[in-house]
């Protein structure tokens, strides 16, 4: 999820919706898009939410996409 839709590519606005976070305050979603990492790697349906301060990203939803995350430290 991001909060900035300048880092989102392919757009597509979403009239209605929310998230829920482990605080339980909410998040009205306003889209989802295309985000690209560094490394080339496109991720699809990233949630545009408003409001949002911080990237939040799933290691689990990656996964399911068959992704790979590797520990650079």
């Amino acid at each position: 999820m991001k909060g900035d839709s300048t880092k989102l590519s392919k757009i597509s606005h979403k009239v209605s919706g929310h998230v829920t976070y482990g605080d339980n305050n909410r998040g009205k979603i306003l889209g989802s898009g295309k985000v690209r990492s560094s490394s080339a790697v496109e991720i699809e349906d990233v949630l545009l939410v408003d409001g949002l301060k911080h990237n939040l990203l799933s290691i689990s939803q990656l996964f399911d996409k068959n992704l790979m995350v590797e520990n650079q430290m």
